[in-house]
């Protein structure tokens, strides 16, 4: 059987055709998929800055937590970290502490603190987009940068990065939390050796200056120079005994854990997105593989049940089976595999093109990674022919002949269990899973898959009842449509076969595009609500935002009759023995309210405030009081004040803003609402140039939503462009398939317009049905997270987008259906066949 395997796959290659170009396809798809995961889960934090010094000494940038289970004997500890976004400041007398150790020759206070930079009066960032970093002069020892042009920095002067492009004498503007500084240009610098750092832009000031631009009050890590002869293994054990608890020495690779978080290329939200885009393609790609290797399987029933009546054994089939399916994996999956390791790269620039993931995002090539690809196109391919083909090698032979040319009878009662079943999960995913969490868009996407996988086991049962329904009507009008109603009545399977490709084409897009869309309208929305009250808004034109002082100073201006300024942050909260991260917002208001958090539960006052979602969750109420970890390490116990609902697109808990501002490291007021006259207006306009004023009916996108949308919109673009050419090969598959019986049409008298015009019918039949399908996922599980976020079910987001893809998945599969035919049926040999 395996000669006779590779002598089938060797001499009728283009018979295999169709299932070449799906193992390819799939694997190509699971290749790109997997590196990008691969590597945004083994890429490194960038750059060391400390590359000069020996040891760090800083406090972790990271929340532990440890939960101990005791079972009996037997007691399981778990431990869950998550990353800081801030840094701790340390003692200001530590450096020189530290500097009496045995076997250290110099001790160096580092301050690092996010900046935004104008220059002439042009923003600019790092490497890459990456962020802009200020730190004093000593600091530039520890990479070491070098001074390229100019002196170093007196007050009122400061040094910058070569890759900004600026020179000495320039005037920048430098804006932190403590206000916006007019500087000069004393000199430019980069790292030894290189022309930056590429995870980093520098902004250096004079050492004494650092305290009053940064606003804090000690550095946030110290760096240790050892004497000639001392390791630095031996120098982090003498200085272990030294530093204050909860402190940590860090040296070789792990100093630039000391950095701070803002200044170090994080990979966690490329993480985030290669992990749903893994989820995502690896089950669409499965689902296609699966569909097209059962339909080409089916083609060779005939053939399996002659084998059978010539004696061939149902083991000897299922080897020869798996021989052949094989062959095929390997002969495709191989190339696939190169072209996905290819392409990989041009998939990630779009992801680096649209902000999703950081511009210096490298791929790799990993070899485990490609054989897995292949290892995983070979076993669908074995695993779905084998069942697709498992009525046929184990009933008697004659009946195998038979159901040939009939549809097969088995496998209903199977079918039907496995259809409710995962139908069930797909429901009780919508209603058991807050779908207004964080994981909301991805549980919608596994419902709509489990909905999928449903409708597919279900498929020509479904096919069955609902095309004969649609053959009624769309079969009238001559033989040909009775025709084509009645082959559709009798070979459901070919239908389902190639109406599936189409569902899911639908069913992906839709679910996929309408959440996200979904999202971002209901944030818009809730912030014309939160907005309502006041008569105008103001963001910063340029950078993060301004400091909190200004929202103070505006509250004192005549006409102001209320203030309202938000401080956008991240803190952490045990969750249940896990350490979350949770979006927050620092509040000031003063006046009339200007900002309209639709309170449910107690009143904003000085205390923490916290989404409705988040307090249900976690059992919070009104006068609980609740331990934080703020973004620089340190922990807040706060009353719970409030329980309110507008959480879309602004955060989840509500914070004093002097304590983000404090703790925070940008610290930065990101919106303003005023509430006031014109007049008031104009004279923010003239007084404020750094300040955009907008009306207050006017919304806002946040950079989260809008990076979010990007994403999926570079996802669902990926997966349609895979899906289209799957439906053009599931049609073309199925019309080779039925080149015999197009040839007994012909030889039974039927011209070629009239076969054609029956195909017609048949392509048409089975397009509306896989629109229906599709349609009917999508509807269910939209409209589930619709009502979910605002109470409202959405069977339809954005009528024009929805259109859009219900016309171009209609249309792609009435062209795929109907020119394979065409081809078909005009080929001059095809009677005599």
């Amino acid at each position: 059987m395996r000669t006779l395997a590779i002598a089938s796959v060797r001499h009728r290659l283009g018979g295999f055709a169709g299932s070449l170009l799906a193992v390819l396809l799939t694997v190509g798809l699971l290749t790109v998929s997997g590196l990008l995961m691969f590597s945004a889960l083994t890429a490194g934090p960038g750059p060391d800055r400390f590359a000069a010094a020996t040891a760090m000494v800083a406090k972790d940038r990271s929340v532990t937590l440890r939960t101990v289970t005791r079972k009996g004997d037997k007691t399981k500890v778990k431990s869950k970290t998550k990353p800081l976004t801030g840094a701790a400041v340390l003692p200001a007398g530590l450096a020189r502490r530290l500097a009496g150790t045995d076997g250290v020759a110099r001790t160096v206070a580092d301050t690092a603190f996010p900046v935004d930079l104008a220059v002439a009066g042009r923003p600019v960032s790092g490497p890459h987009r990456s962020a802009v970093v200020g730190h004093g002069w000593s600091s530039a020892a520890l990479t070491p940068y070098r001074l390229r042009s100019g002196t170093a920095p007196t007050r009122g002067g400061v040094v910058l990065d070569a890759s900004f492009g600026a020179h000495p004498g320039d005037r920048v503007t430098v804006s932190t939390k403590t206000g916006t500084h007019g500087l000069r240009v004393t000199g430019i610098a980069a790292p030894a050796g290189a022309d930056a750092l590429a995870n980093q832009g520098a902004v250096f000031v004079a050492d004494d200056a650092v305290a009053a631009v940064s606003g804090l009050t000690g550095p946030t890590a110290v760096a240790v120079l050892a004497a000639p002869g001392v390791s630095a293994g031996t120098l982090a054990h003498r200085l272990d005994g030294r530093v204050p608890d909860g402190l940590s020495v860090f040296t070789g690779g792990e100093r630039i854990a000391a950095d701070l978080p803002g200044a170090t290329t994080s990979y966690v939200g490329a993480v985030s997105v290669f992990g749903i885009m893994l989820g995502v393609t690896g089950f669409t790609a499965v689902f296609v593989l699966v569909g097209a290797i059962s339909l080409v399987a089916r083609r060779r029933l005939r053939e399996l049940a002659l084998l059978r009546t010539v004696g061939a054994t149902p083991a000897q089939l299922r080897r020869l089976l798996g021989v052949e399916t094989a062959l095929v994996g390997l002969v495709a999956g191989i190339p696939g595999a190169v072209g996905g390791a290819l392409a990989a790269d041009a998939v990630a620039q779009r992801f680096r093109d649209v902000g999703v993931v950081p511009a210096q995002f490298p791929v790799r090539v990993n070899v485990g990674v490609l054989l897995a690809a292949v290892a995983a196109g070979v076993a669908i391919s074995v695993v779905s022919g084998a069942l697709a083909a498992r009525r046929a090698t184990t009933i008697a032979p004659t009946e195998a002949l038979r159901e040939t040319v009939t549809a097969p009878a088995g496998g209903v009662a199977f079918r039907i269990v496995a259809a409710v079943l995962t139908a069930a999960g797909g429901i009780g995913v919508l209603v058991f899973v807050p779908l207004r969490s964080n994981m909301g868009i991805g549980m919608s996407f596994v419902s709509a898959a489990l909905l999928m996988c449903s409708i597919a086991a279900a498929g020509p049962l479904l096919a069955r009842v609902f095309g004969t329904a649609l053959g009624a009507v769309l079969g009238r009008g001559g033989a040909t449509g009775r025709l084509a109603a009645a082959t559709t009545r009798t070979q459901p399977r070919r239908v389902a076969a190639v109406a599936l490709p189409l569902a899911l084409m639908v069913a992906i897009t839709v679910t996929l595009l309408g959440t996200s869309t979904l999202t971002g309208q209901v944030a818009e929305h809730q912030q014309a609500q939160r907005s309502a009250g006041a008569d105008w808004q103001l963001a910063p034109r340029a950078g993060s935002g301004v400091p909190l002082p200004v929202a103070q100073r505006l509250a004192r201006l005549p006409g102001a009759t209320g203030v309202a300024a938000t401080l956008p942050s991240t803190i952490m909260i045990d969750d249940h023995g896990k350490p979350e991260h949770h979006s927050a917002q620092g509040r000031y208001a003063t006046g009339a309210p200007a900002l309209d958090l639709d309170v449910t539960a107690g009143r904003l006052g000085t205390g923490m405030a916290v989404g409705a979602d988040l307090a249900a969750g976690q059992g919070w109420q009104v006068g609980d009081r609740v331990t934080v970890w703020l973004p620089d390490a340190s922990t807040a116990s706060l009353r719970i004040d409030a329980v309110y609902q507008r959480v879309a697109g602004f955060g989840e808990v509500v914070l004093p803003a002097a304590l983000v501002a404090a703790h925070d490291p940008r610290g930065l007021v990101g919106a303003l609402y005023l509430r006031g006259d014109d007049r008031l207006a104009e004279t923010v306009r003239h007084q404020y140039p750094q300040l955009t004023v907008i009306e207050a009916q006017r919304t806002v996108a946040t950079r989260g939503i809008e990076t979010q949308q990007a994403a999926f919109d570079a996802l669902t673009a990926i997966l349609l462009g895979f899906i289209a050419i799957s439906v053009a090969n599931a049609f073309a598959m199925a019309a080779i398939a039925r080149r015999r019986e197009f040839a007994d049409l012909r030889l039974a008298g039927a011209t070629a317009r009239q076969v054609h015009a029956m195909a017609v019918r048949e392509t048409l039949i089975a397009v509306c049905l896989g629109l229906a399908l599709g349609w009917a996922v999508t509807t269910v599980v939209v409209g589930a997270y619709g009502l979910a976020q605002d109470g409202h079910w959405h069977p339809v987001v954005a009528p024009a987008g929805y259109a859009a893809v219900i016309g171009g998945t209609g249309l792609l599969g009435l062209v795929a259906g109907i020119v394979p035919t065409r081809l078909l049926v005009r080929r001059r040999a095809l009677p005599a066949t």
